[in-house]
């Protein structure tokens, strides 16, 4: 009877743990499904799926010696590239991973920010005046290296200062700026270039700087087409065209909130 007992507890334990070792598998595949949803590697992880189904399927359903010998032999060079391919998305994984201190941020707050209001009405006359704009909201990951490539400014964000700064006929009207906190950090900044294709033929070197830092960063970024005078969101290597610029305080605060929560409410 105890014999019998003990065996019955150890078919338990085994049937635990391999329920728990399926719920980690489980947990770590939706996680990182999470991490890199509405990102390029979605494309890039579906092409190597289907990939790998069709090399399956050949190697177990006919006797190809060579092709079997060609697919074991690069199964290395794929461990190796697939971080190479994935760079971006794993690069943000791990800031993801790495806040884990709570901080208060400025755009968690649902009362009217003075700083988005003043970027909101700079937006408005901007896009009146056919003006192009590059408006970058640092979040948590740093963009110092960005900032270094521009003019210093340590200055309060103001309309005056963002149009004056955006005017075609001033000297910093090419590139970003970058507002850190309450103040903008500088002034016609570099930014990379995204790789992506734009369908959009009026979508040019602004837009694609925009979605450019969207993809290596967190910041959340505000274009002002030259051109159409049309306002655009890119985040988190994605761009939302024809945003209306009379609410482009709520979107932008909206854009801000749902950064902090899917970190867990940790700014």
């Amino acid at each position: 009877m105890v014999e019998t007992f003990l065996e019955s507890v150890a078919r338990l334990d085994m049937g635990l743990t391999d329920v728990l070792d399926i719920g980690l598998v489980t947990a770590v595949i939706y996680i990182l499904l999470l991490l890199i949803r509405g990102t390029r590697a979605v494309q890039v992880l579906r092409g190597l799926i289907f990939l790998a189904l069709v090399v399956f399927f050949l190697a177990n359903t006919f006797n190809l010696p060579a092709f079997s010998w060609l697919v074991s032999n690069s199964i290395p060079a794929l461990l190796v590239a697939v971080p190479v391919i994935f760079q971006p998305e794993l690069r943000r994984a791990l800031e993801q991973l790495g806040h884990t201190t709570a901080r208060i941020n400025l755009f968690r707050r649902q009362q009217q920010n003075p700083v988005i209001t003043a970027v909101k009405e700079a937006s408005l006359r901007l896009s009146q005046r056919r003006h192009g704009a590059l408006i970058i909201f640092e979040q948590e990951t740093g963009l110092q290296e960005y900032v270094d490539t521009g003019v210093i400014l340590d200055a309060a964000v103001s309309v005056e200062l963002l149009l004056t700064i955006f005017n075609k006929h001033t000297e910093l009207h090419d590139g970003g700026v970058i507002i850190r906190g309450e103040r903008i950090a500088a002034a016609a900044c570099v930014m990379p270039l995204s790789t992506s294709s734009l369908s959009d033929s009026q979508m040019g070197l602004r837009h694609r700087a925009g979605l450019g830092i969207s993809e290596v960063s967190d910041a959340v970024v505000l274009i002002i087409s030259e051109e159409t005078g049309q306002a655009s969101i890119a985040h988190n290597g994605r761009i939302i065209r024809r945003q209306d610029i009379n609410r482009i305080d709520a979107i932008l605060h909206a854009f801000m909130q749902n950064r902090s929560g899917r970190r867990g409410d940790t700014p």
